[in-house]
């Protein structure tokens, strides 16, 4: 089997769970050697089970995304280790509570942003010298269809992932004459946990499992990626230039 990540470092973040599990133990099996950022211990190590049974290696990180100086320090670590990072991916997300925007509390709107956007950022703050240390870093964000939709109750996570498409695009014109390519990717309805508590009505059988969205997403954390500054959309099947898919 080829094994097109052989010796590279690929980080994941939101890991313990739906797409972020799948995608490790994709590029675990890819060659990579994963550094799987969750929450939940027990998720992490559910994880690392499976990627040890496939042959591959991890390491792994709890970490809350809202926690900038763990994310610093993960950075610092990375560097002293290995002086480079070849794939990051920021997949750890929080839909919140579904709800008209004149009922979100305060705390509840900074939260949203603090982990759909500032921890992303952070990311690319800390990790930005260690992805342009690769001869082929990789950074691909989670992003959502609801961002340009303004579908109602969804605004604080819309607005959330507007923001965070903002920063990719910015990140991958500043890229530019780098090794790093920079994208976004929108997996749209997919059968996790986290859209459950947000449609719990859908049938599942009716949504994508996330073992499929995984297997797309890898593509975009390859060294034979050249895209860059684009959105990948699952449904479409292809990269659109952060514009709705007809």
């Amino acid at each position: 089997m080829s094994k097109p990540l052989s010796d590279r470092i690929a980080l994941v973040t939101g890991a313990s769970r739906g797409i972020g599990a799948e995608l490790a133990l994709d590029l675990a099996e890819a060659g990579a050697h994963v550094v799987a950022v969750a929450r939940t211990v027990g998720g992490l190590e559910e994880l690392d089970d499976k990627i040890k049974s496939a042959g591959g290696s991890a390491t792994l990180v709890p970490l809350d995304m809202t926690d900038a100086d763990g994310i610093a320090r993960l950075a610092l670590a990375l560097h002293e280790r290995y002086g480079r990072l070849d794939v990051m991916v920021g997949n750890a997300g929080s839909l919140g509570t579904l709800s008209p925007l004149d009922h979100v509390e305060p705390k509840d709107f900074d939260k949203m942003f603090a982990v759909n956007v500032t921890a992303n950022w952070q990311l690319i703050r800390t990790m930005d010298p260690l992805l342009k240390a690769s001869t082929a870093g990789r950074a691909v964000f989670m992003t959502s269809g609801l961002a340009w939709r303004g579908q109602a109750y969804t605004g604080v996570y819309a607005a959330t992932k507007s923001a965070l498409d903002a920063l990719v695009r910015t990140y991958a014109a500043e890229t530019a004459t780098t090794n790093v390519k920079v994208n976004s990717f929108n997996p749209g309805p997919t059968r996790t946990r986290m859209y459950a508590s947000g449609w719990p009505g859908a049938d599942p059988s009716t949504l994508t499992p996330p073992e499929d969205v995984a297997k797309a997403l890898l593509t975009l954390c390859l060294p034979s990626c050249t895209e860059s500054g684009k959105m990948y959309d699952y449904r479409a099947g292809k990269f659109l230039e952060f514009k709705a898919p007809a």
